[in-house]
C-alpha cells in the first residue's frame, strides 16, 4: 500500500514539474523582452518613426552601417538592399532603398523584422521612415523599391564605429489585416514600383 502511495506522490510531482516547465517556457519570451529592454542587448530597433530634430551633425567621425537582407523559410520573394553599406556622420539623415520582387503568380503580404548587431547600436539607430513599420502587400509578379530613412544618434559611443542592420522578410499573408496592394504607397496600380 505504501508503494502505491509513493508512486502516486511521484506522479503528482512529475506532473507539477512538467506543468511548471511548460509555464516557464511561455514566460521566457516576455522575460527575455524585459531583460533586453533593460540591458539594451537585444538588437531590436524602434517600431515606429522617430522624429528627426536636426541634431548637431558630428563631422569629426563616421559610422559605417551595413545592410543585410534575408527571407524567412518559405518566403519566395527576392529581397535585397540597393545600398549594401553606407558611411554616415552621427546626426546626419540618410535614406537607403530596398528592392523586393514577388516572382509568384499569387499575391503575398510580407512583414520585415529588423535586428541590429551589435545589439547596443540599436539604441542609437533612429528610423524616421521604414517599410518595416507596416505590412507590405505585393501582387503576383510585382516589384517595389522601399525606402528606409535613418540617422545615428550623435551620442553613440566612440567604440561603435560599425554596425549591421539585418531585415528578415516573413510571409504574413495568412493573417494579414493589411490594405490591398493598390494602397501600398510604394506601388502604382499595376503592382510595380515607379
Amino acid at each position: 500500500m505504501s508503494s502505491a502511495s509513493g508512486h502516486r506522490s511521484m506522479v503528482i510531482r512529475l506532473v507539477v514539474i512538467v506543468i511548471g516547465m511548460f509555464g516557464f517556457g511561455f514566460a521566457l519570451v516576455p522575460l527575455y523582452d524585459v531583460f533586453c529592454d533593460i540591458t539594451g542587448i537585444n538588437g531590436k530597433t524602434n517600431a515606429s518613426a522617430a522624429v528627426y530634430t536636426a541634431p548637431t551633425v558630428d563631422k569629426s567621425r563616421q559610422v559605417t552601417v551595413e545592410f543585410l537582407t534575408r527571407t524567412h523559410t518559405g518566403m519566395p520573394w527576392e529581397f535585397r538592399a540597393n545600398t549594401k553599406r553606407v558611411k554616415v556622420h552621427p546626426g546626419e539623415l540618410k535614406t537607403v532603398d530596398f528592392y523586393v520582387r514577388n516572382p509568384m503568380r499569387r499575391d503575398f503580404v510580407a512583414q520585415a523584422i529588423p535586428s541590429v548587431s551589435p545589439g547596443e547600436a540599436a539604441l542609437y539607430l533612429n528610423k524616421t521612415e521604414c517599410f518595416c513599420f507596416n505590412q507590405q502587400p505585393l501582387d503576383g509578379g510585382g516589384e517595389a523599391t522601399m525606402p528606409m530613412s535613418f540617422y545615428v544618434d550623435p551620442q553613440i559611443p566612440d567604440d561603435i564605429s560599425y554596425f549591421t542592420v539585418q531585415y528578415t522578410l516573413f510571409d504574413v499573408s495568412a493573417r494579414a489585416d493589411s490594405l490591398p496592394s493598390s494602397d501600398n504607397p510604394y506601388l502604382n496600380r499595376a503592382g510595380r514600383s515607379d
